[in-house]
């Protein structure tokens, strides 16, 4: 990019890094950045004389630019984009910068990538522990809370990347191919940023068949990935008997019984399938993975994800904020069916159908359901008739705060108050670990030992 014009879109901590990896390679180059006014204090910190600041980002203005690095959360379907795309303007991510600069030969040997719709955080935090439990110098990062352009300069003998659905392409892009690219599951999600379920799924499984990994790990009971051909890959399948899948609670490679994982830390049956997807991946990176899989049981679980955070006056209250679509939040029913159970559903709207979950309620709804948020009234009126016909109890609330309070009065003793929304926290919280953090606040329960992800970096 050096003598080229490029400018960065985004401020956050993916833009930050972006901005100290460009200004590491290229010292001298002049830079434009378009972020939020409040974003702006931050940038003029760096007091660097040769970065601009401007606040509108036009389709017009970006369209003078030959590169713009724009950060994760910022759609290229944006109409701006479109327009800019659309007179010349590249766009990339810092994955694909980091992807970029790795990628010598082509096919980086080392790294495992994880996506899917959900599971992905925990896969990858489960894959990094069991690869450092095998003696091997691990980085864990992307997606899941620290930057890859934070560890630019840095080595490790295996890299663990988790990668949303905004940047699988970029992966794609940069030319790199993965060693060992993991997809644990598709459903709708995201679908203000891509546009369609059809381009979510495109962009998603991008990974796999435009990265063109050497090995994909593919989870066999996903219909859409059971589907997928890749010429350019050797697949290798779990959830089935093909390879690793579990029996029950029993884990099994083939016929051959492994373990029993009812006391792992991972609750629901979800989250141990996500094990089958680690010990495919750890075989297809070399390891012998029936040795390794014992050490499951010291994986720390991630908080935000079905995180029990405290008992009070009988109810438990269990932080599953992490939650952004139905099938999540029927992931999380299950894990506490025999139980009272009040669910609290809802938050940003974008667009995602309800409809599947309305129809699990007739055969499978809690004692509760309280709707909030801003798609909370269209989940409400959709489950209205559903409760009619069964008989769980459906409130709508105001806020987080409201919501809790119903779900309390409504619960005897031994019940259990399961935040699971289903849908993102925009605009009432900045993320999803701020809704997890006043939940345990609400629940009198200290944020603070609720909220930190262990193992992100290198070890």
């Amino acid at each position: 990019m050096a003598g080229k014009r490029v400018a960065l879109w985004g401020w956050g901590r993916e833009g930050r890094a972006a901005y100290d990896a460009l200004r590491s390679r290229l010292p001298q180059q002049a830079l434009n950045l378009f972020c939020s006014a409040a974003e702006a204090a931050d940038a003029m910190a760096c007091g660097d004389p040769l970065l601009a600041i401007e606040h509108v980002a036009s389709g017009e203005r970006l369209a003078t630019f030959e590169v713009v690095v724009k950060s994760p959360g910022i759609s290229p379907n944006k109409p701006e984009a479109l327009f800019a795309a659309a007179n010349g303007t590249r766009f990339i991510g810092g994955t694909a910068l980091w992807f970029g600069e790795r990628a010598h030969d082509g096919t980086m040997a080392r790294t495992l990538c994880v996506t899917g719709t959900k599971g992905k955080s925990t896969t990858s935090a489960l894959l990094a522990h069991l690869l450092r439990a095998a003696g091997l110098r691990t980085a864990l990062a992307g997606n899941i809370g620290l930057p890859l352009l934070e560890l630019l300069d840095a080595g490790a003998q295996a890299w663990v990347v988790e990668l949303s659905s905004y940047q699988t392409g970029d992966v794609a892009a940069s030319g790199a191919r993965p060693a060992i690219a993991v997809v644990t599951n598709l459903f709708p999600e995201h679908l203000d940023w891509h546009g369609s379920e059809a381009r979510y799924i495109e962009d998603k499984l991008a990974l796999v068949t435009r990265a063109r990994p050497r090995v994909a790990v593919l989870n066999a009971a996903d219909p859409r990935l059971a589907a997928l051909q890749l010429p350019d890959s050797e697949i290798r399948w779990y959830g089935d008997a093909r390879g690793w899948h579990l029996r029950g609670d029993a884990l099994y490679r083939g016929d051959a019984f492994v373990m029993d994982t009812s006391a792992l830390p991972l609750p629901g049956r979800h989250n141990r399938s996500n094990l089958c997807a680690v010990l495919t991946a750890l075989e297809a990176f070399g390891l012998d993975a029936a040795a390794m899989a014992p050490h499951a049981a010291s994986f720390q679980p991630l908080p935000n994800r079905l995180q029990p955070v405290g008992t009070r006056d009988g109810i438990l209250y269990v932080n599953d904020s992490i939650s952004t679509t139905p099938h999540a939040t029927l992931a999380a029913l299950e894990v506490y069916r025999g139980r009272p159970v009040a669910v609290l559903v809802g938050g940003h709207d974008r667009g995602v159908p309800w409809d599947d979950f309305a129809a699990a309620m007739r055969t499978q709804a809690p004692r509760a359901i309280v709707t909030m948020g801003q798609n909370g009234p269209r989940i409400h009126a959709l489950l209205a008739p559903v409760a009619a016909a069964s008989g769980f109890a459906l409130q709508a609330a105001s806020d987080l705060a409201d919501a809790m309070d119903r779900a309390r009065a409504s619960l005897p003793a031994g019940g259990v108050v399961l935040l699971s929304p289903g849908a993102p926290s925009f605009g009432a919280y900045k993320d999803y670990v701020a809704r997890g953090r006043h939940f345990a606040q609400l629940a009198g329960f200290d944020p603070d030992a609720i909220s930190s992800i262990g193992g992100m970096g290198i070890a």
